[in-house]
């Protein structure tokens, strides 16, 4: 079984990450992001994710992590490259996205959440302080846009 590559956005605002769910799963809750294109590096194919799913292009990005998981739907082995990205545009769900949420990683979310966020991408934002505390003062961003928030 091949291994599934993804490239992913942490953004965290205010203590809380952003989270999307997709029109295929809108009950599963993942980080922003996709699968590379043919000859494109993680940071582009971040780039061009956040563009087609939210309409925003990130400020900063840092790699993060790399995380390896079973997908939540493909349930196929995954390594996923996990980038912090910080947004100054208001992110706006689209393309095949449900919704948008931010989460803590203990609130109504949190059983929502894909098994590779719970396991591995919070853990390590926690660890670094970033979740769970006010972030440097910047864009605000709305509160969920889902029937959750």
């Amino acid at each position: 079984m091949a291994l599934l590559l993804v490239v992913a956005a942490a953004v965290v605002q205010d203590g809380r990450l952003l989270v999307v769910s997709k029109k295929a799963a809108p009950d599963v809750f993942y980080l922003p992001g996709g699968k590379p294109e043919p000859g494109e590096s993680p940071r582009q194919t971040l780039i061009r994710e956040l563009d087609e799913e939210l309409g925003v292009l990130p400020a900063e990005v840092t790699l993060l992590a790399d995380v390896d998981e079973l997908s939540a739907l493909e349930r196929v082995p995954m390594r996923m490259t996990v980038f912090t990205a910080r947004l100054v545009q208001v992110p706006r769900p689209a393309a095949e996205l449900a919704a948008l949420a931010w989460t803590t990683g203990t609130d109504a979310y949190e059983p929502l959440l894909a098994p590779a966020l719970t396991r591995h991408v919070i853990p390590v934002l926690r660890a670094a302080g970033l979740l769970g505390r006010q972030s440097a003062p910047g864009v605000s961003f709305p509160e969920n846009v889902s029937g959750l928030g």
